[in-house]
């Protein structure tokens, strides 16, 4: 009550909770508490703020290995890799996290054309972590 809902500690809080209930595989839970932070960061900070995005990735996270929904992982990473890309540009840490985690997730959800395009783009993705095909 003290700093408020909306305020960069509140919101940071509300962010590591979803962590906490995402590690204990409660990922409604999880998803209840991102999407609070994600909603307050958007607001305090804009939509391609890269603690917002960060907060994207993590509900990407959520739905690719929680609840394997690969649809809604893709739609969220390209979310945050367009915003990292922009904000940040393409050779950044984030970015590249960003990216290699998209490649994950086409992997999984076996789209080997999208799969191709993003290593294509970001080939340190094959250097990294040669096991995807």
């Amino acid at each position: 009550k003290v700093l408020g809902e909306d305020h960069n500690d509140t919101l940071v809080t509300v962010n590591n909770l979803g962590v906490v209930y995402k590690k204990l595989k409660d990922y409604e839970k999880a998803l209840e508490y991102y999407e609070r932070a994600l909603k307050g960061k958007e607001k305090m900070l804009g939509k391609t703020h890269p603690s917002t995005l960060m907060t994207v990735m993590n509900i990407a996270i959520v739905y690719k290995n929680g609840l394997k929904d690969y649809g809604k992982a893709e739609e969220l990473y390209q979310r945050a890799l367009e915003g990292y890309e922009a904000q940040l540009g393409k050779d950044h840490e984030s970015t590249k996290g960003c990216a290699f985690n998209l490649a994950i997730c086409f992997a999984r959800a076996g789209e080997k054309l999208k799969l191709r395009k993003i290593i294509d783009e970001y080939p340190h993705i094959m250097i990294e972590q040669p096991a995807i095909k």
